[in-house]
């Protein structure tokens, strides 16, 4: 480990904070310009620009004929997006959820994680299979536009129309848009070279290294974004990044490979076993905890935070067979059915409330 190494991460870290607040920038004062609903830019422009790392992976391994290590991306990237950004992103400030969000797309995000897993049921994600995937992401686009659309003049804080639109501004709303997207992709690459040559220079085996820097290496872009939007008070770009990554990373990330590889993409008994239906269960998470008053509050981001901690733990003690593996498990599976019911009944009790609220307003 030298001088370099350490420079090459701090310099990583440093254009993934700048990318990041130069994508949110731009990304808000175009919605903003154009009319179009930050939600509506979070979900697609945002979200399916720092997916692009997923994207470079994923096409890269098919035409090296790897194309199975797609689904272990996707669904590690799926899992880190949901636990950790819009846990930490909570931690920094409580995020509000938009009700088109939980209405909409948490669950079109997870129908489509159970679309993954029945289209893997036989162990390939073949051609047609992609054909299926990659027309869902084109129609969900279409969809996110026209919905676009239909919503209210944006206002600025006054209560005034936007300025109107010009050359020049809607050209260097893109240029902060593209910028910041580059500047991401190049600062995750250089912060995980230079955090594991750290990591293989302190001896950490590859195996830990695997597991925690590089299946979240291709999330960073999506941390940097959704954390700065949650400091700026961009909630809807901070959440519908999160959300809309899921979506792309499923419909168009594995659709678009299977379409390439001339095999399509292997998928695991593992994969099918556990980690598809750990995503599918993160994704289900999501709406009890999105109902409880529309918004994820700061103990909710430390529950998705410390649940992620307990599913690299299970990879971490599963990989290297360790005796403690199995009370681990039990553990585990005992108390994820007793919060699960907990936020249920809170979800419960938030719409019977809102449902006497509104009947109360009706009578006055």
């Amino acid at each position: 480990m030298d001088f370099w190494t350490i420079a090459l991460m701090i310099i990583g870290v440093v254009l993934l904070v700048a990318g990041a607040e130069i994508l949110v920038r731009g990304a808000s004062h175009l919605a903003t310009a154009v009319g179009i609903p930050p939600l509506i830019v979070g979900l697609t422009v945002v979200s399916f620009g720092t997916s692009s790392p997923e994207l470079a992976v994923a096409v890269q391994a098919a035409f090296s004929g790897e194309a199975d290590i797609t689904i272990g991306n996707v669904v590690g990237s799926n899992i880190f997006n949901i636990l950790v950004i819009l846990g930490l992103s909570a931690v920094i400030t409580p995020l509000v959820v938009s009700r088109q969000l939980v209405r909409f797309d948490v669950p079109l995000m997870i129908g489509i994680s159970f679309l993954l897993l029945l289209l893997a049921s036989d162990g390939v994600i073949d051609r047609i299979d992609g054909l299926i995937l990659f027309a869902g992401i084109v129609g969900y686009i279409a969809w996110s536009i026209y919905q676009g659309r239909r919503e209210p003049p944006l206002t600025d804080a006054q209560g005034e129309p936007p300025p109107a639109l010009t050359t020049w501004t809607l050209a260097k709303d893109l240029a902060m848009l593209v910028g910041g997207i580059v500047l991401l992709m190049i600062g995750s690459q250089w912060m995980v070279d230079g955090a594991v040559a750290i990591a293989e220079a302190l001896g950490i085996s590859s195996l830990i290294i695997g597991l925690t820097v590089i299946a979240a290496g291709t999330s960073l872009p999506e941390v940097a974004t959704s954390l700065v939007a949650a400091i700026r008070g961009q909630n809807d770009i901070a959440v519908g990044n999160a959300v809309g990554s899921n979506i792309f990373n499923i419909l168009a990330i594995v659709g678009l490979t299977a379409l390439l590889a001339p095999d399509g993409i292997a998928v695991s008994a593992k994969a099918l076993q556990f980690d598809i239906p750990f995503m599918i269960a993160v994704a289900i998470a999501c709406l009890p905890i999105f109902f409880t008053g529309y918004r994820i509050s700061r103990w909710e981001g430390w529950l998705f935070i410390g649940y992620y901690i307990v599913y690299t733990m299970m990879l971490i003690l599963e990989a290297t067979g360790h005796e403690a593996l199995s009370s681990f498990q039990t553990i585990f599976w005992f108390i994820s059915p007793i919060i699960a019911i907990t936020l249920v009944i809170l979800a419960l009790r938030m719409f019977w409330l809102e449902q006497q609220a509104k009947q109360n307003e009706q009578i006055s």
